[in-house]
């Protein structure tokens, strides 16, 4: 009998402490049903309808989607944002991961320069933009001042069709301090034992980079990858400020024609198919780096 009541007053217990658990994430399940499930379910209705806000909504089935593949706009704006990403994605996973390890060194004062690399990811984005368009101004830019003094030939960055993606890609490696920080965070979790031991079997600085650092950082350089693809497919603000899209279309981003369609065309139902389309091919992407991920990522037990 008092094993049974000893029983009863646990599963009591635990139940009380449930209801509680429930309490205190309702308000982040709440919030997340309001603010994110709740509008992707709304968003996914009005792609099956022609609906400009004002009017009604007419339910017109697939032909949002269909009118979408007959759309060169729809596939120039997809060639260009994927073209940013294979130029961006390398940048922000690589560069970083040097920087950290600048960083990871026993120097003087490195506390100052590695406040200084995350500096730039805290300012927003719209002041970044305007410093970056006085650099990039082909007329009195800080790079062009360089180029004209060293004797060498001048360049239109953003304000030429081919140099504007590659611009807005080198650009993306102002706002890495995040990564950086993420990246030295991993480093200075790597045994400095395994160093020392490579040292005395004569292995070299490469050789350590290569069959130390690398496999040991995999998992970080894998989650850094995944978010460097969505975050580089997802660019507008850059966009939006600096180019407006142009020059002809040179950086007219996926997410820059999904603004300019729902909010200056008022195509609501258009831009939410378009929205859906992208968050598909998005979804493929991180699926596939996931499906990768055996044949490269380390992790340390062994998974």
């Amino acid at each position: 009998m008092n094993s049974r009541t000893a029983k009863k007053k646990m599963n009591l217990k635990e139940k009380s402490q449930l209801k509680w658990g429930y309490f205190f994430i309702a308000p982040a399940i709440i919030g997340l049903i309001c603010f994110s499930f709740g509008p992707m379910l709304f968003s996914l209705g009005i792609s099956f309808t022609k609906w400009d806000v004002i009017t009604a909504k007419e339910f017109i089935g697939l032909d949002n989607y269909k009118a979408l593949f007959h759309d060169p706009l729809f596939f120039n704006s997809l060639k260009v944002t994927l073209y940013y990403t294979l130029l961006s994605v390398p940048l922000i996973t690589c560069v970083p991961l040097l920087i950290a390890m600048l960083l990871n060194t026993k120097v003087k004062g490195i506390s100052i320069f590695r406040a200084i690399f995350y500096v730039p990811s805290i300012v927003p984005i719209v002041a970044s933009a305007a410093v970056w368009m006085y650099i990039y101004n082909p007329m009195y830019g800080l790079l062009n001042s360089i180029l004209k003094a060293l004797g060498l030939h001048t360049h239109n960055f953003i304000f030429s069709e081919t140099g504007a993606v590659p611009s807005l890609a080198v650009m993306a490696l102002w706002a890495a301090g995040n990564t950086v920080v993420i990246y030295l965070a991993g480093l200075q979790g790597v045994s400095r034992q395994l160093y020392e031991a490579a040292e005395i079997d004569g292995a070299g600085a490469a050789a350590r980079f290569f069959h130390i650092t690398v496999p040991m950082m995999t998992p970080i350089i894998f989650y850094n990858f995944v978010m460097a693809i969505i975050n580089s497919m997802q660019i507008f603000t850059q966009a939006y400020i600096m180019t407006d899209g142009g020059p002809a279309n040179a950086t007219f981003f996926y997410s820059l024609m999904v603004y300019r369609t729902a909010f200056k065309q008022s195509r609501m139902g258009y831009s939410a198919a378009m929205s859906w389309i992208f968050f598909i091919i998005i979804a493929i992407l991180t699926l596939l780096v996931f499906k990768s991920q055996k044949k490269w990522v380390v992790y340390e037990n062994g998974d």
